[in-house]
């Protein structure tokens, strides 16, 4: 449905974005996930007709969208900070679209009650957006948004301005309202959880370019390299030499999975693959600090010797987690391992 073929945008002669080639299908839900300065809103911008790009084509079902306006493009575009109407009542503002599009006024009131009713807010027709909660705005934005019945509904870091409870709880209810109506999404966010429970497929961006695109299950299991893994929170990458099926590192030799690519490369370690055993084996180390998640207590370990030798995190189970200052033995579980590109 959406195909960017090499689009470059430069600001100041800095190529914001930097000939990004990019597929979406009618009805996938895809997420741009990236730091700040990426080019992931830029890339929204120039979908939407918001931005001419120095340098490559924007098709909508295989039509050139070249000189053609934001208005005339049938997408929905919501912002972050959901940019309501202060001036209209809720009703007003789920209207708007259709009422531009030339909408009777009785199709306008059955939409706006169909779309109330789909994000949960029923009765909320006559109120004030100005009264609404963050959350309230937030599902009051997403009904504007599909108001238009667009061909494509973009997100511009759609949750970003709500507390986490909110989020997650959110991002389930966006999941299934956009599998039930067949409705094909491309946000950006900076939140990788946001991204792996919303999308179909997670397109990881940096300096301009696609780092890495898959299922969030590839993306997480399998990341490109040093930054898509440490983008997603993973701490334990570093240098190492493979050769077979071991890897000369600054934490000693560590196991790597057969077939590995062998050379100089980076090398992930899951906190999951950093085993805690007795202080008289494996990689002596102390622990450093101890950080509660709910599921488990992160770990971090200092191995003795070297005061430059990388940290490594642990993930420990709950009541198997060591005290601060406590010496432990480390020893890695291959199936955990990844050596990068």
């Amino acid at each position: 449905m959406l195909s960017l073929r090499e689009v470059t945008v430069r600001f100041g002669g800095r190529a914001v974005l930097d000939a990004v080639d990019l597929e979406v299908a009618e009805h996938e839900v895809v997420c741009v996930l990236g730091p700040s300065g990426s080019g992931k809103s830029t890339l929204l911008r120039v979908v939407a007709g918001l931005q001419v790009p120095a340098a490559g084509r924007v098709l909508l079902d295989g039509r050139d969208q070249s000189g053609v306006p934001a208005h005339r493009r049938e997408v929905g575009l919501m912002f972050q900070d959901h940019q309501l109407f202060p001036q209209r009542d809720v009703a007003g503002n789920v209207a708007f679209g259709p009422r531009m599009r030339g909408a009777a006024r009785a199709e306008q009131q059955e939409r706006v009650a169909e779309l109330l009713a789909l994000v949960g807010l029923p009765d909320a027709g006559r109120r004030s957006v100005a009264a609404l909660s963050g959350g309230e705005q937030q599902r009051v934005a997403l009904a504007r948004a599909l108001a238009a019945r667009p061909r494509l509904l973009m997100l511009d870091e759609p949750l970003g301005q709500l507390d986490r409870s909110l989020r997650e709880r959110l991002v389930v209810e966006l999941r299934e309202l956009f599998g039930r109506l067949g409705t094909t999404v491309l946000a950006v966010t900076h939140d990788q959880g946001e991204a792996f429970a919303l999308a179909d497929r997670v397109v990881v961006m940096r300096d301009g370019r696609i780092a890495q695109q898959g299922t969030p299950l590839q993306v997480w299991q399998r990341p490109a390299d040093a930054f898509v893994a440490r983008f997603l929170g993973f701490d334990n990458v570093v240098g190492a030499t493979v050769a077979g099926t071991a890897a000369d590192t600054p934490w000693g030799k560590v196991p790597v999975p057969e077939g590995s690519a062998q050379g100089g490369r980076p090398v992930l370690v899951r906190p999951a693959g950093v085993r805690l055993v007795a202080a008289d084996a494996g990689l002596p180390c102390t622990v450093t600090a101890r950080t509660f998640k709910g599921t488990h207590v992160a770990v971090r370990l200092q191995p003795e010797g070297d005061a430059e030798t990388p940290r490594l995190e642990a993930a420990c189970a709950l009541r198997a987690a060591p005290e601060v200052g406590q010496r432990v033995g480390v020893e890695f579980d291959v199936a955990e391992i990844i050596v990068l590109g």
